[in-house]
């Protein structure tokens, strides 16, 4: 069997889990410098010209 459970202190520690993930995921959304948000930007601009370069005309 398993010892007593406060359940107050488990509910509390879930949600610093979840708040600590949430801030994890913000710091990835938005800690980054304009030269990497530029960089990306720029290299899916690439990849979607690319991709648009490579698609065959249908002529229906």
């Amino acid at each position: 069997m398993g010892g007593v459970v406060n359940l107050r202190l488990a509910r509390k520690a879930a949600a610093r889990k979840g708040k600590e993930a949430e801030a994890a995921t913000n710091r990835l959304a938005h800690g980054r410098t304009r030269a990497e948000r530029e960089a990306t930007k720029a290299e899916a601009a690439r990849a979607a010209h690319l991709l648009d370069g490579a698609k065959r005309e249908s002529h229906d």
